[in-house]
Parts: C-alpha cells; structure tokens; sequence
C-alpha cells in the first residue's frame, strides 16, 4: 500500500520526454527509499541508484562483489516508491544480460547502465582499472538491446576507457557503442571542461556526467554542465556520504558524552520524518479500510 501513481512505462516515458527537452536532468544517488521520497519531494528529474553505494552499504568494496539479486532487490524497493524514473548502476552485466534487462525492467526501472570493464571492476575514480575489448563490450550493449521489450527502457553505456586508454580511444570505443544501440553514453571519470566539450563535441547521443566528489573530475555546476551539452548529471554517492559523516559523529558524541542531548539538533525530526513517509495519509487509509480509530481503542 504506498502512494505512488505512475506505473513504470509512464516513468520511462517521462524520462524519454525530459530528454528531448534538451535540458540537463540532476539525478541524485538515493541510497534507500526513503532517501528516494526526498529526492522527489524536493524537485529532482530522477533518482539513481549507484552500484558502489549498494556495496558500501552491505559493508563491500565496490570491486564487483554485489550479485544480481543485491542489486535487484534494493532497486525495486527504491523504484516503486516513487513517480520519478529511476536509473540503476548494473556494473558489468552480472553473469547474463539478458536476464539482467529483463529483470530490471520488470521490476519497473527506467534505465541502466552497464561498463566495460572485466567483472572484478573498480571504482571509476581508481587507478588499475582493467577493461574488456570493444568487441565483447559491443556484444554485451546488443545483448541488452534485445533483451528489452518497452522501447523506452534506456540503455546506457558507461566507459572506463578515459585513464586506460586515454580519451580519443575512449571516443572511439563510445561510438561503437552508440553503433551496437547503446541511447545515452557515460563517459567515466573526465577531468575538466575541456574534457567534457571534447567528448560533447565528438559524440551524437545523450550524454551522463559524473559529478562525485573526491574523484578525478572537476565537480563543476550543473548549468556549465547543460551549456556543455550535457543531458544528464548523477550525484551517486553523496547523500550516502552525507548521512554517514552525521552518523558517525553522532555516533562518536554519543560515546563520548554518554547521551544524544548535544546533537539533537543535528537529527531529523520525528514530525519531518512522518511527513516524508505520509504518516497521516497513511493513517487516514487505514480508518477508511478497517474503520477504527487511531487513539488505541478498537
């Protein structure tokens, strides 16, 4: 029983409409549901749902540990929560591709994104990365092509080509891509705006920028990002890194201090948290179902 009115063909269609308006899209990373229903609530264009964040937060590395079912699972949980589109992180297809799409898109995501890197993948951002020809990678983007059945499902290709092979390789290998169906190009780990006008420049397909932190590329504002040409621009991992910085202090003081009374501002309220989860809408259902009260008494 949830609140959400569009059903996952409408999403996508939203999302393919959104596109064609040539306006850049500002995807935030939601690491739950919860964190998903903000994300809406404040006015973002869609909600993704980062492969290293799954891992960080089952306690992993971000080296390809996370499994299909993982992966899967936490994506529905924060797809069908909310009216936005949601884009998922599918690292290097997992063992089959073709049920990876079908999976994906039964479960009622928007679009995903497969790299071409081998399965022990790494961070984009991390040296040693390791990459598969871009013939096999070719193979992989065709096979997901097919694999769909709502022509709206979009499937992006991401490349970690940038600080293997250097840029006009990496060019390079996208085209092919592009060629073997892939509708939106993720060029992993740019490093400045001549970078990302380089690649706007050579490249006829939508285009997804990277913006996290503490990473090889410039964080640069998401309008220098639209002037670029850009359509789409993903924080992935930040409000995972801004929630836990605040729990680990909190938790910190707490030890420390021997109560919570000195970082009750820091938390979210109860009266917010039941807002951003229609406690009362939810309430009110329940009186109309089961016609009892909510004062305890049947």
């Amino acid at each position: 029983m949830h609140f959400v009115k569009k059903k996952p063909k409408e999403k996508r269609l939203d999302f393919d409409k959104k596109l064609k308006k040539n306006k850049i899209l500002r995807v935030p990373g939601a690491y739950n549901p919860l964190t998903a229903k903000l994300i809406e609530e404040i006015g973002y264009d869609a909600v993704y749902v980062s492969g290293g964040v799954m891992s960080n937060d089952l306690g992993y590395p971000d080296i390809g540990l996370t499994t299909l079912k993982d992966v899967s699972n936490r994506s529905m949980q924060i797809a069908r929560i909310t009216n936005l589109p949601t884009i998922v992180d599918i690292d290097t297809g997992f063992r089959s591709c073709k049920k990876t799409i079908r999976t994906f898109e039964k479960i009622g995501v928007t679009a995903v994104h497969i790299e071409d890197q081998i399965s022990k993948k790494r961070c984009g951002h991390l040296e040693n990365k390791e990459l598969i020809p871009t013939k096999k990678m070719v193979k992989k983007i065709t096979e997901c092509v097919k694999a769909k059945k709502d022509k709206n499902f979009k499937i992006i290709a991401r490349s970690d080509a940038r600080n293997v092979e250097g840029l006009e390789k990496m060019i390079e290998r996208c085209k092919s891509y592009i060629d073997a169906g892939a509708e939106i190009i993720f060029p992993e780990a740019l490093k400045d705006e001549k970078e990302f006008e380089l690649v706007r420049k050579k490249l006829k397909s939508y285009l997804l920028a990277n913006m996290t932190e503490f990473g090889k590329s410039k964080l640069l504002n998401f309008k220098k990002l639209e002037n670029l040409g850009y359509n789409i621009v993903i924080y992935p991992v930040t409000t995972q890194r801004l929630a836990m910085k605040n729990v680990e202090d909190g938790l910190r003081a707490i030890f420390v201090d021997g109560h919570q009374n000195n970082i009750i501002d820091k938390m979210q309220t109860r009266k917010r948290l039941y807002d951003l989860v229609d406690y009362e809408k939810y309430n009110s259902l329940d009186e109309k179902i089961y016609n009892f009260s909510t004062d305890g008494h049947e």
